[in-house]
C-alpha cells in the first residue's frame, strides 16, 4: 500500500489560514480606524456646532444687556423727568399761596405797626418790625391766629428802640393751606392801615 506523506499539504493550509485570519485581522482593524476617525469627526462636528451656538448666545447676551442698560437709563431719565415735573408743578401751585400770603401778611398789619423784615424758610415765617406799642404787636399777633393762611404766632423779642418810632420786635409764625375764597376776607379784627417797609424776602 503507497504512504502519502501530507505535511507539505498541513503547511500551505497552515500558511492559507494565517494569511485569512492576518488579513482578517488587518480588515478588523481598518474598520475599528475608520470607525474611530467618523466617531472624531461626529464629535469635533458637534463640539463645532455647540461653540457656534455658544458664541451666538453669548452676542445675543450682549445684545440683550446693552438693552437692558439702555432700559434702565431710560428709567432713570423718566424718574428725573417725572421728579422735575412734579418740583414745577409744586412750584406753579405755590404761586397762588405766596400772592396770597402777601396779601394776607397786609391785612393782619393794624395801624402802628411797620415790618422792616419778613423771612420765609419752609412753612415757617419771621417778622421783624416796629410798633408804636406792644399792644399793637398784640393786635398782630391776635390777627396772625386769625388769619387762613399763617397760625401759632410766637414772639421772639420786643424792645425799646431809643429815638426810634416805638418798640422793635421779632415774632415766628407758620404758614397754613388756607382756602382763596376765605383768605381775601381777611381775619376778622385785621385792619389794613399797617406798612410793609422791607420786601418780604424768600430763601
Amino acid at each position: 500500500m503507497p504512504r502519502i506523506n501530507l505535511l507539505p499539504w498541513r503547511d500551505a493550509q497552515r500558511k492559507e489560514r494565517k494569511l485569512k485570519f492576518m488579513g482578517a485581522l488587518g480588515g478588523a482593524a481598518v474598520c475599528a480606524f475608520l470607525a474611530t476617525g467618523g466617531v472624531y469627526l461626529l464629535y469635533n462636528a458637534m463640539i463645532d456646532a455647540q461653540d457656534a451656538r455658544n458664541a451666538m448666545l453669548k452676542e445675543q447676551i450682549k445684545v440683550l444687556d446693552r438693552q437692558i442698560e439702555e432700559i434702565n437709563n431710560l428709567e432713570q431719565t423718566k424718574q428725573q423727568f417725572i421728579a422735575r415735573m412734579q418740583i414745577i408743578e409744586k412750584l406753579q401751585g405755590s404761586r397762588p399761596e405766596i400772592v396770597h400770603l402777601l396779601d394776607q401778611i397786609v391785612k393782619t398789619l393794624p395801624d402802628g405797626v411797620y415790618l422792616t423784615g419778613v423771612t420765609q424758610t419752609g412753612d415757617h415765617l419771621k417778622f421783624a418790625g416796629v410798633a408804636q406799642s406792644s399792644t399793637r404787636v398784640s393786635q398782630f399777633m391776635r390777627n396772625i391766629d386769625a388769619s387762613q393762611w399763617m397760625k401759632n404766632p410766637t414772639l421772639e423779642v420786643i424792645q425799646s428802640a431809643p429815638g426810634a418810632f416805638g418798640s422793635s420786635f421779632t415774632l415766628d409764625a407758620e404758614q397754613t393751606a388756607g382756602s382763596a375764597d376765605t383768605a381775601a376776607d381777611g381775619p376778622p379784627h385785621g385792619r389794613a392801615g399797617g406798612r410793609i417797609m422791607a420786601r418780604a424776602g424768600e430763601p
